[in-house]
């Protein structure tokens, strides 16, 4: 295996929803404890999570952090009135401010349409959908751009978007952001939406390109990443291919919260506990990677 060492992470979504100030003490504790690199924090609500508080912390636990946006319903950028526009931009503008205090490289998720929301388009219709899709971005990545931060996007699976699904769907519309002298925005790829949408995981990832920001890993089911379908050295190369030297994170999700497990179609436990998925995962994800135990993974 020639994949390169890097570092490995997880989302306390694993555990818990949603993520406050109250909480993050204990699960920064219990991400380190297990032996993780990095931790990706969701923000589920803007005053969840209080930026300076949640940097101390972070440098407190040793880890790399990553931030990721959750668009509940209510947070569109594209075919919903101006209010609402103005509230989801200035939603990702928070969860920029957080990505910064942090030192997260990026923030990430599917900023376009909340989560589950589906409807028909011709082609023109989704044309013109990506256009105003951009123009309603513009600002938020402005934002990005001078806090030194980029925006990621990830395309959904089908059950949960009808407007970017694919590698391919992104890259066309977001065509007129991409090619700006210094963007600021690229890609964020999940291995569970990949596994649902390409006909080939690895190959989508060599289509993002340099324009890959973040990866997030699992099962095909979910579940822990590792004894799944997923053709895992495949897509290790072409990470390696594409010159990706970030961390891969796990994302699954705890079936205790009703909200997030509808959203997530969560129905049954994906592992005889949190705990177990996330040891398991990391397990996978060392012997796969190469990567050493935290003291001697170099975080990015």
């Amino acid at each position: 295996m020639r994949a390169q060492p890097r570092p490995l992470g997880i989302n306390t979504w694993v555990w818990t929803s949603p993520l406050t100030d109250a909480d993050l003490p204990r699960m920064l504790a219990l991400v380190a404890g297990l032996g993780f690199d990095a931790v990706e924090l969701p923000l589920e609500e803007p005053d969840h999570l209080d930026p300076a508080r949640t940097a101390a912390a972070v440098r407190e636990a040793g880890l790399a952090a990553y931030v990721v946006g959750a668009m509940a319903p209510g947070r569109d950028l594209v075919a919903t009135d101006a209010a609402t526009v103005a509230h989801t931009q200035d939603y990702l503008r928070r969860c920029v401010d957080l990505a910064a205090a942090v030192g997260a490289p990026s923030v990430c998720g599917p900023f376009y349409a909340a989560t589950g929301r589906v409807w028909r388009m011709t082609p023109d219709e989704r044309h013109a959908a990506y256009d105003e899709w951009c123009t309603h971005l513009a600002p938020v990545l402005d934002h990005a751009r001078a806090a030194g931060v980029a925006i990621g996007i990830e395309p959904l699976n089908r059950y949960e978007t009808s407007l970017v699904n694919t590698v391919d769907q992104a890259l066309t519309a977001l065509a007129p952001l991409l090619d700006a002298p210094d963007p600021g925005i690229g890609l964020a790829l999940d291995t569970y939406h990949l596994g649902i949408e390409e006909r080939s995981s690895a190959d989508a990832v060599r289509r993002a390109g340099r324009h890959l920001v973040h990866v997030q890993v699992c099962g095909n089911d979910r579940g822990a990443p590792g004894h799944d379908q997923t053709d895992w050295p495949s897509l290790l190369d072409a990470l390696d291919d594409v010159g990706y030297a970030g961390a891969l994170n796990i994302e699954s999700f705890t079936p205790d919260n009703a909200s997030i497990a509808v959203a997530a179609s969560i129905w049954r436990p994906l592992a005889a506990s949190p705990d177990d998925l996330a040891r398991d995962g990391l397990t996978f994800l060392r012997s796969l990677t190469g990567s050493h135990a935290p003291g001697g993974a170099a975080h990015d």
